[in-house]
């Protein structure tokens, strides 16, 4: 990992050969971050999320991880949309939960009793299902940093997809 003057940086390259670009994930020194400062942050097809402060930013996935997120939004689209359960969602969408607020995770679900939590195209609320697909250039984010901030915002199941050992991890609330 290399340390700027103003931000860790790590790189790595993509997980499948066809998909070569690398990906990037920075995070910021300061604490000072919150929804109004992550609002005017510009539309530039990087992922920006605050938790507990601190501004992390990814740039695009590759195609494999989007290829990964497509193949479960598949299935969850036939489980729970389509049987009236609840919406499934994709990244981008900002996610507002208490002591973590935004987030963006790869795919939320939300019951459709929890509708109501659609607020000017952002969920602002804990969504039923939060899921992330594990980029080397994230794991500490996705496996420490978020499973904790998700955790404090009472989220009911937090699943982590890991393509390199073909698995997820299902974190639930007792």
């Amino acid at each position: 990992m290399a340390v700027t003057s103003d931000l860790s940086t790590s790189t790595r390259s993509s997980v499948s050969p066809s998909s070569m670009v690398p990906e990037l994930a920075l995070r910021s020194i300061d604490n000072n971050w919150n929804r109004a400062r992550w609002e005017e942050l510009p539309a530039d097809g990087n992922r920006y999320e605050v938790i507990d402060g601190v501004l992390y930013m990814t740039t695009a996935p590759s195609s494999f991880h989007q290829w990964i997120i497509h193949r479960i939004l598949r299935i969850f689209f036939q489980q729970v949309e389509d049987t009236s359960v609840g919406v499934v969602l994709s990244s981008p969408i900002g996610v507002f939960m208490p002591g973590c607020d935004p987030v963006q995770p790869d795919i939320v679900v939300v019951r459709t009793e929890q509708l109501g939590m659609f607020q000017e195209r952002r969920i602002v609320g804990v969504p039923a299902l939060l899921i992330e697909v594990l980029s080397p250039s994230n794991a500490e984010q996705d496996t420490q940093i978020k499973r904790a901030a998700y955790a404090r915002a009472n989220v009911p199941e937090y699943w982590i997809v890991r393509p390199a050992t073909r698995d997820v991890l299902v974190y639930s609330r007792p």
